[in-house]
């Protein structure tokens, strides 16, 4: 690894350091023999397995686990994590059996959809359904056809779970997705209209259609993302949510070695004002998991920007942060809220910042205007905003 993009590991703690070391297992090598660091280190197996299941890479980890030497990894812990790996095998085929009957009813009513993760995206990228983790199914449809799929999903026996207020449609691109539960199947299936939320620009559907491929997983042909588009996806998700789980770069480790066509890669991460994400992703792939950095990657590395950013991602890695445990901690959510805004090219920045000035539900419920009148919250936002503010602070200051 070149040195210009070599990232400061040294507060990893040492049980992550084991997990990426098993991560880089090769598949071609009978037996692997760890550093003498890990050798000589006291594990904590607690702590090992607790970030084995953090990180949603426990099919990975004990598919490599038969080419270390058994006696450098206790039994019980090796069991453990087959105990999850042969549980996540069995849901990923209740969601594969899911995934083709919605196809099916979709097709049926002419919504075109397209498959965001699931067991798509491990059959594409592992060659096996059980060697990626998943909760629910993530499915990317037109937002033209988002009433008839849900009424689709409602008659279906799915109950929506994600509710959000709204006012004046801003709906449409401050949120992606509506999520919906099957009580009786078990399943939580995401309904997206967008990649990510805004604001933002990102490719629309049809582009992202006529792009397509076909999985030939099930019986009937269910259709996901070109790779190209793929790694544009899993690069702004996986950034957004500050690469908190190994998974998602695990996922980049093995789309990068796919045949991905890198001069649209440039095309698009130019079009997105992606640079300094992909070059981030590339150099944290690079450091943790030993991704081969190929000559039509070098100038997205090479920008020092996206080194700067790559080490400020190390410390979700150091500290095991679960964004998805909400309230945060005050010190991890203003952590997280820089690194965001650090994401950002001076455009984004400025369309983020506007943004605020378009009217939330919040200004709603602090003054109720008839509906005829709510075009009024662009001009008494600011006002209603400093409202709020005061009587939070003046809150707190009783409350000391």
């Amino acid at each position: 690894m070149e040195e210009t993009y070599r990232l400061d590991l040294n507060n990893l703690p040492i049980e992550l350091k084991l997990i990426l070391d098993i991560l880089q297992i090769s598949d071609k090598v009978k037996s692997h023999q760890f550093s003498q660091e890990l050798k000589d280190s006291n594990i904590d197996w607690e702590k090992f397995i607790s970030l084995v299941y953090h990180h949603r890479i426990y099919p990975q980890v004990y598919t490599k686990l038969n080419k270390v030497h058994q006696a450098l990894i206790p039994a019980q812990v090796i069991q453990r994590i087959e105990n999850k790996y042969k549980k996540n095998t069995f849901n990923m085929l209740l969601l594969s059996a899911e995934m083709e009957y919605v196809s099916k009813m979709f097709e049926s009513a002419e919504v075109k959809m397209l498959v965001l993760k699931g067991p798509v995206l491990a059959e594409d990228l592992y060659g096996d359904i059980s060697l990626r983790t998943s909760n629910d199914l993530d499915i990317l449809i037109s937002i033209s056809d988002l009433d008839r799929a849900e009424a689709l999903l409602i008659k279906e026996g799915y109950l929506k779970d994600d509710y959000f207020t709204s006012i004046l449609g801003e709906w449409r691109w401050r949120h992606h997705h509506v999520t919906y539960f099957h009580p009786v199947k078990k399943v939580k299936l995401e309904l997206h209209w967008r990649l990510n939320p805004g604001p933002g620009a990102e490719p629309c559907f049809k582009d992202l259609w006529k792009r397509k491929r076909i999985s030939c997983i099930t019986k009937k042909p269910i259709y996901f993302l070109g790779r190209e588009d793929l790694f544009l996806f899993l690069i702004s998700h996986g950034a957004r949510h500050g690469w908190s789980r190994l998974r998602w770069l695990v996922d980049i480790h093995q789309l990068v070695e796919q045949d991905i066509d890198w001069n649209q890669i440039f095309l698009l991460i130019k079009k997105y004002q992606l640079e300094k994400i992909s070059g981030k992703v590339l150099i944290l792939a690079s450091n943790l998991l030993g991704t081969n950095i190929k000559k039509e990657m070098i100038s997205l590395v090479s920008n020092w920007r996206s080194k700067e950013l790559g080490q400020k991602t190390i410390f979700y890695f150091e500290n095991m942060i679960n964004l998805h445990s909400e309230p945060l901690p005050t010190e991890i959510s203003k952590y997280h809220q820089k690194y965001l805004f650090s994401l950002k090219t001076i455009k984004q920045k400025w369309i983020f910042i506007v943004s605020f000035l378009y009217p939330y539900p919040e200004d709603a419920s602090t003054l109720q205007l008839p509906k005829n009148l709510h075009i009024l919250y662009f001009l008494l936002r600011p006002f209603l905003w400093c409202w709020r503010k005061t009587k939070r602070s003046y809150a707190l200051y009783r409350g000391i």
